[in-house]
C-alpha cells in the first residue's frame, strides 16, 4: 500500500478575502497537536512532514514538551522561523519537572493553548503524508461530531502485520462494532482528527499518567456521547513502531477492565441471554470478569475443540454460589446466538471467519468480537 497525496488541494471557505484573514484575527482552521517527550531522534522528520502539508487554510502547530531531557524543545524552537515563513503559527510550551506528567496531560496542554477550530493529533515519532490535514479536514467539516482517522503505513513495514491489516481493512460498520477488541480504538489515536467543539463536548484526556490508556478512555466517552468513528481511506500517516512507544507502558489488565465494562454497558445490558464463543482460556476469563447479572445470561460456551466439548460443562469453581454454576460447552453448530466471540481475528487461517459466515450471522447484531 502506497501513501498517496489524494486529490488536488482545496482551500477551506472562511468568508474573508485571502489576504485579509490574518488581519481580521481569529484562530487557525487546524491546530496540529504535538505532545513531545524525548523525541529528538524523530523530530526532524516529523516536523518536516507537518511543514509540507498541502492544506491551504490557516494552520497552527501547538507543541507541549513534557519534561524532555534530550533537547527536543530547543530543536522544535529552531524550526519556528521555517513554519512562520510558510504561514504556520507556532505555539511551544512545556515544563521542566523531574518527571513527565504523561501523554494525557501533554495532549490536554497542547490543545488548551491552541486556537484551531479543528484538532489534528500527531505523535512526535510519526510522519504525516502531505495530504493528511487537508483530507481529514474535508471529512471532519461534514462530520463535526466524529473522530476521523485514516489508513496507515507501519514503520518498520514488517512490524505488527496483523494489527496494521486490521486498522486499514475495517469497514465503516466495523469501526463501530469492533470497539471491544484487544486492538483498542478502531480509529487509532495517532491518526485522530476532530473538531474542537467535539473534543470539548467529550472532555479532556485522562491525566492519570503512565499506564493509563488515555486514548481508549476518550474514544469510549466519545461513543457514549453519540460520536461517530470515521476513516479517510487513504494512507496518510507513517505510523512508527518502536520499543519506547508510550503504548507499551499500558497494563493489559487495565485495558481488559475497560473493554469488559464497555461491552457490558453497550451490548450485554441489552441482551437477555448469549453464548460465549470459546470454551478456552479467553472465554472463561471473560465469563469470570462479568457482573453476576451478566454471568447468569450466559447460555453456553461454544467451541470447535472436541476435547473441550466432550467435557460437557464448565464449572465456575471460584463462585460462592451453591451449587456452583455449570455452563454447557457445545459445538458451535449446536449453539444459539447472539455470541460474544473470544477468538482472535485473523489468527485461525480463516476458520473462525468461515464458521461465523456459515451461520449467516450479522456482525453487531448477532455477534460481537471481543478478543
Amino acid at each position: 500500500m502506497e501513501c498517496g497525496s489524494g486529490s488536488p488541494a482545496k482551500r477551506p471557505s472562511t468568508g474573508l478575502a485571502p489576504g485579509r484573514e490574518a488581519a481580521e484575527g481569529g484562530g487557525a482552521d487546524v491546530s496540529v497537536v504535538l505532545p513531545v517527550y524525548n523525541a529528538a531522534c524523530w523530530m526532524e522528520e516529523c516536523l518536516q512532514s507537518v511543514l509540507h502539508q498541502d492544506f491551504e487554510g490557516r494552520m497552527e502547530l501547538s507543541v507541549f514538551d513534557d519534561a524532555s531531557t534530550d533537547g527536543s524543545r530547543a530543536l522544535i524552537e529552531s524550526w519556528r522561523e521555517s513554519f512562520e515563513k510558510r504561514g504556520v503559527s507556532v505555539v511551544i510550551s512545556g515544563h521542566n519537572s523531574a518527571k513527565p506528567k504523561g501523554v494525557g496531560f501533554a495532549k490536554n496542554q497542547a490543545v488548551s493553548q491552541s486556537s484551531g477550530r479543528y484538532l489534528c493529533f500527531q505523535d512526535a515519532d510519526d510522519v504525516m503524508m502531505p495530504a493528511r490535514v487537508r483530507m481529514q479536514y474535508e471529512m471532519a467539516e461534514h462530520h463535526p461530531d466524529a473522530i476521523v482517522g485514516c489508513r496507515v503505513r507501519r514503520v518498520p513495514e514488517d512490524s505488527t502485520v496483523r494489527y496494521t491489516r486490521w486498522i486499514n481493512s475495517l469497514s465503516p460498520q466495523q469501526l463501530l462494532t469492533q470497539v471491544f477488541t484487544s486492538h483498542g480504538p478502531t480509529v487509532v489515536m495517532p491518526t485522530w482528527f476532530c473538531s474542537r467543539d467535539w473534543f470539548q463536548r467529550v472532555g479532556k484526556f485522562d491525566e492519570g499518567g503512565k499506564g493509563v490508556p488515555e486514548d481508549l478512555v476518550f474514544f469510549y466517552q466519545s461513543l457514549r456521547r453519540g460520536g461517530a468513528a470515521l476513516r479517510v481511506d487513504e494512507c496518510l500517516l507513517a505510523y512508527r513502531y518502536h520499543p519506547n512507544a508510550a503504548t507499551h507502558s499500558v497494563l493489559e489488565e487495565t485495558i481488559w477492565g475497560l473493554r469488559v465494562n464497555f461491552l457490558q454497558e453497550r451490548v450485554l445490558g441489552q441482551w437477555e441471554s448469549f453464548t460465549i464463543w470459546n470454551a478456552g482460556k479467553q472465554g472463561r476469563r471473560l465469563y469470570r470478569s462479568l457482573s453476576s447479572t451478566n454471568q447468569k445470561k450466559v447460555m453456553a460456551f461454544c467451541d470447535v475443540d472436541e476435547n473441550k466439548i466432550k467435557k460437557g460443562f464448565y464449572t465456575y469453581e471460584e463462585s460462592k454460589e451453591r451449587p456452583k454454576p455449570r455452563i454447557p460447552v457445545l459445538h458451535f453448530k449446536e449453539s444459539s446466538p447472539p455470541y460474544i466471540v473470544c477468538v482472535k481475528l485473523d489468527m485461525t487461517g480463516g476458520v473462525l471467519e468461515c464458521n461465523l459466515h456459515s451461520l449467516h450471522l450479522k456482525e453487531g447484531v448477532d455477534y460481537h468480537h471481543f478478543s
